[in-house]
């Protein structure tokens, strides 16, 4: 980017600031899964060539707990990814399900995993026009009312169940189709931040602030490391930094710097995000409270360098096994500045927050720990400008899906943990009798819909009854207005 250079003239020219934070993992397959799919339409909102056209649509389906006929139909609505990894992770949902009687279904998100409307083309340029929001909440709409023709499941009330960017979808598909979906489990939704509602340095402050709650020297080394490599870059002391942040390749210049530095913010940002209090395999390999893990590895060294490269490996390196960090493949810059991942998912997800998804995050080295970084809505179109094509549409989420002014909304519970940083882009007071919100005391990123587990904190034990009665609720409502409906 034409901006870039200037920035790393400015990121080795200002001094950073120094300040005056195992239980068993979850079962590998939910009950009785079965992958299948269905022939889905590529376009949904034209009447040209390209809709008659269809792509297949995994789907994972499970009738193991259903009572036929009668159970409510559990749809989760797929995230930015193979849909299998949120079925392994997403055991609460199952455990509702032998409870309520549910027929269970995973949707996946089209252009992730399997579900690619255009093939292995499908991340081209001039191929990517149909990803959207939109596309895909149509694309499950279209899936739970064929499937509940097929299942004869007609009168079932349907719940939505999603995390993250699922829970958003979960959350629009209530929003949007109100005659489908009769309530949705919000988890961990940042609903707010999305639409580019907030503050642009909450989500670094908040991950900053985990780590403080580990213990005050932890922030206090880190910082000291990056100020380090600071000085370190500024006295052209590459080969230093190289050596102590065990790097496969020599860091040579000013933009090798930066680059390690984003790929070292990225790790903080997921062992803030998968904070469990077990050993999980959920977007990497962490131990339990991986936060409190990688303190003791920065705090155990007498070289605070050597010390960040440490607590980094506790998730590039959980095997122990890695000899050096090849910086620029383990971690690719993108649109999202929380990471996007590596391989054509990741592409897929770089394309989403170059459209609809505002994700202008940055750090600043005031209210956070680390490096200043920024990334402006300027930045973000020029950006996306030169590798997509395509210029974003910063407003577009408040127009489409209501912003923050959600209050027309029923049936939604948005859960959040008050260990994951996507919480503060959430909604964090209830709304209505029917938009309730749910605080989770000591949780990570939707700790709520994972199975449990012996070291769930009382919190999240709490937050699942309550989940499951709220959702019992709507159930019964569903029925009994269907029935009205059918007397009338």
């Amino acid at each position: 980017m034409g901006t870039r250079p200037l920035l790393l003239l400015l990121f080795c020219l200002f001094p950073l600031l120094l300040p005056a934070r195992s239980a068993p993992a979850a079962r590998p397959v939910g009950p009785g899964l079965e992958e299948r799919f269905f022939q889905q339409v590529r376009d949904h909102f034209s009447f040209e060539t390209c809709s008659n056209e269809t792509f297949p649509q995994r789907y994972l389906v499970s009738v193991k707990f259903w009572n036929k006929g009668f159970g409510p139909v559990f749809l989760y609505t797929g995230n930015e990814g193979d849909i299998w990894t949120f079925a392994q992770n997403s055991d609460f949902i199952f455990e509702l399900a032998e409870e309520q009687e549910a027929l269970v279904i995973f949707a996946e998100h089209r252009y992730y995993g399997k579900s690619l409307p255009f093939g292995h083309e499908s991340i081209q340029l001039k191929r990517t026009g149909l990803l959207t929001v939109e596309q895909a909440l149509a694309d499950y709409a279209v899936l739970i009312t064929e499937l509940k023709q097929q299942y004869g499941a007609a009168d079932c009330p349907v719940i939505a169940f999603g995390g993250s960017y699922g829970g958003m979808l979960s959350a629009y598909m209530r929003m949007k189709y109100p005659n489908i979906v009769a309530g949705a489990l919000a988890a961990s939704a940042p609903l707010l931040s999305v639409a580019g509602l907030g503050d642009p340095t909450q989500f670094f402050r908040d991950v900053t602030a985990d780590f403080q709650k580990s213990g005050p020297d932890c922030v206090t080394a880190v910082r000291k490391a990056f100020h380090q490599i600071k000085n370190l870059c500024l006295s052209g002391a590459y080969d230093e930094i190289s050596s102590k942040m065990a790097t496969c390749n020599k860091i040579s210049n000013k933009e090798d710097v930066y680059q390690l530095f984003g790929f070292a913010r990225n790790a903080f940002t997921m062992m803030a995000m998968m904070d469990y209090p077990y050993k999980t395999d959920f977007m990497g390999h962490l131990p339990a409270n991986p936060v409190k893990v990688g303190c003791e590895q920065i705090l155990a060294q007498t070289d605070t360098i050597q010390g960040l490269a440490a607590l980094v490996g506790v998730f590039y390196n959980s095997s122990g096994s890695v000899q050096c960090y090849d910086i620029y493949r383990l971690y690719r810059p993108c649109a999202d500045p929380t990471g996007c991942g590596t391989g054509m998912d990741a592409e897929a997800w770089d394309y989403q927050v170059c459209t609809e998804i505002n994700l202008t995050f940055d750090s600043n080295n005031v209210t956070d720990m680390f490096p200043e970084m920024p990334f402006t809505e300027a930045m973000r179109e020029q950006y996306c400008q030169s590798k997509w094509s395509v210029k974003p549409r910063a407003q577009w989420l408040q127009t489409n899906f209501w912003g923050g002014d959600l209050k027309s909304a029923s049936n939604i519970i948005f859960s959040n943990g008050d260990l994951d940083p996507w919480a503060g882009g959430g909604i964090n007071s209830s709304l209505s009798p029917s938009l309730i919100v749910i605080t989770i005391k000591g949780g990570a990123h939707h700790l709520d819909l994972r199975g449990h587990n012996p070291a769930d904190p009382p919190s999240v034990i709490e937050a699942r009854k309550l989940e499951a009665s709220i959702i019992s609720d709507w159930v019964k409502s569903a029925r009994m207005k269907r029935g009205w409906e059918k007397r009338s």
